[in-house]
Order: structure tokens, then C-alpha cells, then sequence
């Protein structure tokens, strides 16, 4: 269950609270890295190698690595970082069997082979882009280190999965921007052609004043890996990642972002409140963790328009991955690219001919930009927004009350462990029957 550890910028405003971070967060002080960069430490665009560091080496570690070696720019996969050493020799695997045709890419020796929760540090020293792919707990300490190293960026969404972790991203954020170094989050929506077109239409007034949102994530169960003797407490939900808040943040913020980032997107601004409603319905027992199997919130815009937003993993029901924006003279229902008017007439229908591939579009502009030195990316504060208003929905959900962005963002709420280590005990731990604490309406609490 989420744990409240108020820092001491409780109670500011966000403005303030935002100008604050972006001076100094973790040790990232401005002066001192800018002038450090200054010193050439990325990647300008010179003639040569663009060097890649992998950190996260699970399935979408080595997706994106594959997808970043498949650029048309000279790439070179040199190191890469991972907890485990069973993930990390998968993943080294299955990059080298997807560029077969292409192994002059992949130039990882042993010694550039890194283990444990350090790691990254060596890894990221080594490369002039880096890859940050592992669970989103430890998004904003390799997003701080990324960019104290001066480097160039890729990472997946979300960005955080506490308001803490939110302000270390955004002070990184604004250090990043500073030092005219890329930052790419894979909020692959915003590089997929579909997607842009109808947001185009959107803005040439196709379907009006924008009146209501509705975004889905319904799916089916997700993995589980059984406890091993052997595995600490720590180890045990490290490889259970998704069932634990402090990793994960439940799957409203790592799985549904994507659609409430496209809500977001596309009213051009983050809500301000959040209410919700949410439970375990069918996922109840000790594999289970700490999350929800269900979420639905109500978000609501500073206009008064509402975004329903709702996400399951329910077997054998209804699957829909999707987002529906209806306007006063139609509406935009975007897995299909198709704009209707409200008797059902379409107004625009996107052509699926045309290349439509957010995942590697996202690698191929990143590491064209790179390769140029032109300074063309800026994602992170979209990803904090997307990743926030994630958050207030579990907020939301977790406790029944209603959660004000601004409030929550500004709370200082961190669900990170004290250490990490394999022998220190995570923030939530099982009770003598393996079952974890898990939040409940009208008893878990943020705000009085």
C-alpha cells in the first residue's frame, strides 16, 4: 500500500515548486553541469560512431535496441546494464539474432557487460545515447544520471511512479534542455502517422469544440514468475516488477498512460482533478501484489470536460485498446483513424497504406537528430504530465477521494526503498501468509 513521505515542498505552488526542482534535484545542480557539457561530453554530431548504452534489458530493452541498431545512422550497441545476468545474456541474444544481417552494430564485450543496481552508472559512461528501459521505479535516478553524464536520451514510459520521482524528472528535464541534449519518451502516439494526422484534423476544427473523452485499456491477465527458494524479498519483486507500486505504479500508470496521454494530447493541457473508482476483483491472491485489476476515473479539464478513462486485465472479457474524442460537429475514434460526423458520415479516414510505425519512427528521428546535432526533443516534460495525471488517477481510485494535480504533484509522496539492494527489504513486504497490504477506498488517504 502507498506510502506518504511529504518532502519539505509541501504546500507550494506548482510554478514555484517547478522553478525550485529545476535548480537542484538529487545533487543536479545547473552551473556545474552545463559547463561540463560544454566540454563536449555527447554527442554533437560529428563524423563517427554514435554510441549506444542499453539500461533495462527486459522484452522492451532489447525491442528498443533493436529498433535504435535498425536506424539508418551508424549506430553501435557498446554496453549494456541490467540487475539480473540472466536478462541481460536473453536480451544480448535476441538483439543478435535480430541483426544478423547487420553484427558490426552490436559491439558489447564482457567488460561492458554490467550487473546489479549500479551498473547503469558504467554503462551510461560509455555511450553517447542511452537507452532506459527498466522497470519505472528507476526511471528518474538513470534519467538524473543520463543527463548528469551529458548524454542523449531514450526513455520508455512512465517517467515515475511517485510525485518524487516526478520532481527528480523534472529538474533533470530543465538541466537536459540546458544542455541542448535529446530527450525521447516513448509515448509512441506522438511519432505515429495515424495519430498525427488526426490531431491535424483536430486542429482544423474537423469536430468542433471538444465536449467529452473517453480512453480505454481493457486486456486480458499479464504474466506472473513463481518465487524461488532462493530469491530475497527484493529479488522476488524486482522479477515480479508489475504487481508492486514502487516499480510499476500500478497499470493505470504503466500500461494506460498511453491513452491518457492522448487525451491529453489532444485537449492540449493536463486535467486538474481526478476521481475513480477501482478494486481487485479477480486478481486476489499473493501473485497478485499490491495493484488493482480495474480502474475507472473520471478526470476532469479546467473547460469542465470529462475524460472516462478506464483499464482492466479481466480474462476472457471485452479487450479494447483505444481512444474516442467526441466533439460539437463529430468525433475522432483513433485505433480505427476514422472521423465521423455525429449521423455516422466519415469525414476523414487515415490511408493504411502509409507507413505507420511509432516504435521505430521514434529511434529513426531520435538518432537522426543526433547524428546532425541539431537539438530537436524535448519529451520529458510530456512524459511527466502523462505520467502524472496516471497518477492521480491511482490516487483516485486507491483512496475515493477526489486528487488535484497540482496538490499531488507538489506532495513529495516517494514509494522508493531506503536502499536498493538484493538483501534490503522493499517498501512493501508479505504477511505470514504472502498476501501484501493493498490500498482500500475511504481508509488509504493523501489528503486531509
Amino acid at each position: 500500500m502507498e506510502k506518504e513521505k511529504a518532502q519539505t515542498f509541501h504546500g507550494q505552488s506548482r510554478r514555484d515548486f517547478v522553478k525550485q526542482s529545476s535548480l537542484l534535484a538529487g545533487g543536479l545542480l545547473a552551473a556545474p553541469i552545463i559547463a561540463e557539457a560544454s566540454q563536449g561530453n555527447y554527442f554533437s554530431g560529428a563524423a563517427g560512431v554514435i554510441k549506444v548504452a542499453l539500461v533495462g534489458c527486459g522484452g522492451r530493452g532489447t525491442g528498443a535496441a533493436v529498433q535504435a541498431l535498425k536506424t539508418k545512422e551508424n549506430v553501435q550497441l557498446v554496453a549494456m546494464a541490467d540487475a539480473f545476468r540472466d536478462n541481460l545474456d536473453k536480451s544480448f541474444q535476441g538483439i543478435t539474432d535480430e541483426l544478423k544481417d547487420k553484427p558490426e552494430r552490436i559491439k558489447v564485450p564482457e567488460s561492458n557487460k554490467f550487473v546489479g543496481f549500479d551498473g547503469y552508472k558504467q554503462a551510461i559512461a560509455l555511450a553517447d545515447v542511452v537507452i532506459l528501459t527498466t522497470p519505472p521505479g528507476f526511471r528518474p535516478i538513470h534519467f538524473e544520471e543520463a543527463v548528469n553524464q551529458g548524454k542523449h536520451i531514450f526513455m520508455e514510459k512512465p517517467v515515475a511512479t511517485d510525485p518524487a520521482g516526478i520532481a527528480k524528472v523534472l529538474a533533470a528535464a530543465e538541466v537536459a534542455k540546458s544542455k541542448k541534449l535529446n530527450v525521447v519518451v516513448g509515448l509512441q502516439r506522438h511519432y505515429q502517422t495515424s495519430y498525427l494526422e488526426l490531431y491535424k484534423r483536430l486542429q482544423d476544427g474537423i469536430i468542433g469544440d471538444i465536449t467529452s473523452i473517453q480512453v480505454w485499456w481493457n486486456q486480458g491477465a499479464l504474466w506472473v514468475r513463481p518465487r524461488k527458494p532462493e530469491y530475497t524479498e527484493m529479488e522476488y519483486q524486482m522479477r515480479n516488477w508489475y504487481y508492486f507500486n514502487w516499480l510499476c505504479g500500478d497499470h493505470i500508470v504503466e500500461q494506460h498512460i498511453h491513452n491518457i496521454d492522448v487525451g491529453n494530447w489532444f485537449m492540449g493541457e493536463t486535467p486538474v482533478t481526478a476521481v475513480g473508482m477501482g478494486g481487485r476483483a479477480i486478481r486476489t491472491g499473493p501473485e497478485a501484489g499490491e495493484i488493482y485489476d480495474h480502474h475507472f476515473v473520471e478526470y476532469r479539464y479546467k473547460n469542465g470536460v470529462v475524460m472516462n478513462a478506464q483499464c482492466r486485465h479481466w480474462k476472457d472479457s471485452v479487450s479494447r485498446v483505444d481512444e474516442e474524442i467526441v466533439g460539437t460537429k463529430g468525433r475522432i475514434i483513433c485505433d480505427r483513424g476514422v472521423i465521423l460526423d455525429h449521423k455516422g458520415k466519415t469525414l476523414y479516414q487515415f490511408d493504411k497504406k502509409l507507413t505507420n510505425r511509432p516504435y521505430q519512427a521514434e529511434h529513426d528521428e531520435l538518432f537522426d537528430a543526433v547524428a546532425k546535432g541539431q537539438f530537436k526533443y524535448q519529451d520529458a516534460k510530456r512524459g511527466v504530465e502523462a505520467t502524472m495525471s496516471a497518477i492521480i488517477g491511482r490516487m483516485a481510485t486507491y483512496s475515493g477521494q477526489s486528487i488535484a494535480y497540482d496538490k499531488a504533484i507538489t506532495s513529495g509522496i516517494n514509494l522508493q526503498p531506503a536502499k536498493y539492494a538484493f538483501d534490503a527489504p522493499p517498501p512493501v513486504l508479505p504477511d505470514a501468509n504472502g498476501n501484501y497490504a493493498y490500498a482500500k477506498p475511504g481508509i488509504t488517504k493523501y489528503f486531509s
